[in-house]
């Protein structure tokens, strides 16, 4: 190959990471809106999806390609489960199931892994940069926005195990750089990793209502404000016209 897996990857999926950053859903997290009942659906959903993807990555952690990407500091199954407990309490096993659209991408992830299991390295590429990436950023959105106490609810978020994300990153895109696979195999998995950026969207669709609901609260409350600021700017105003004349 004349470029490295990771650097294929990184454009051939440039116009979908942009899609998914521009479904209403993102849009409104990055603005700070957060509906907690909301965002809770979505850690249920990724719960389910790492769950996953980690145990078929154990089921192929012998192999040539898959062994190279096999980082149980990466794992995030665990840490979703205190964040579970935390939003729906100790029954969470029993109350929450997974939406349409997170079945949909759980079939797909076990169908390559029985068939094709090379197009995991796709999957773990779009989930594991991705938390490493903005993670950090997305925490501090969540928390504030829905005041969440110490990292209550942000388990998802904490790499206990990596202490430099850059460091571990760069690792991993070298480790993506020398699977020991064929051109035709690269193409392949950029195009799984598209699709698995459309798994994602779908997900985030499924949200969407009650998160422009909690838009338009935010955007009332913001018209609120304002418009009780108003009589407080004219009285001064008013005084100030009194005290000239």
């Amino acid at each position: 190959m004349s470029q490295g897996l990771a650097t294929l990857l990184r454009v051939g999926t440039q116009k979908s990471h942009s899609a998914a950053e521009s479904t209403d859903f993102i849009k409104c997290f990055l603005k700070g809106v957060v509906d907690k009942t909301s965002y809770s659906r979505l850690v249920g959903n990724l719960y389910f999806v790492y769950k996953a993807l980690e145990a078929e990555f154990e089921v192929h952690k012998n192999d040539p390609v898959l062994g190279k990407l096999y980082y149980r500091e990466l794992w995030r199954e665990k840490s979703l489960e205190l964040d579970m407990l935390f939003y729906f309490g100790a029954n969470w096993r029993e109350d929450f199931k997974p939406t349409p659209a997170c079945e949909k991408y759980l079939a797909r992830i076990h169908e390559i892994s029985a068939n094709d299991p090379v197009l995991l390295v796709a999957h773990a590429y779009t989930r594991y940069m991705g938390d490493l990436s903005g993670g950090q950023i997305l925490k501090k959105i969540a928390k504030e926005a829905m005041g969440l106490q110490d990292d209550n609810g942000t388990a998802f978020y904490e790499f206990d195990d990596i202490r430099n994300h850059g460091e571990f990153k760069k690792r991993y895109r070298e480790a993506l750089d020398t699977l020991p696979i064929e051109a035709a195999d690269a193409d392949r998995i950029v195009e799984e990793a598209n699709d698995s950026f459309h798994m994602n969207m779908a997900m985030f669709r499924e949200l969407e209502g009650n998160w422009f609901v909690a838009l338009t609260k935010f955007g009332w409350n913001s018209l609120l404000t304002k418009i009780k600021g108003e009589p407080k700017e004219n009285s001064s105003a008013r005084r100030e016209s009194k005290a000239i004349s």
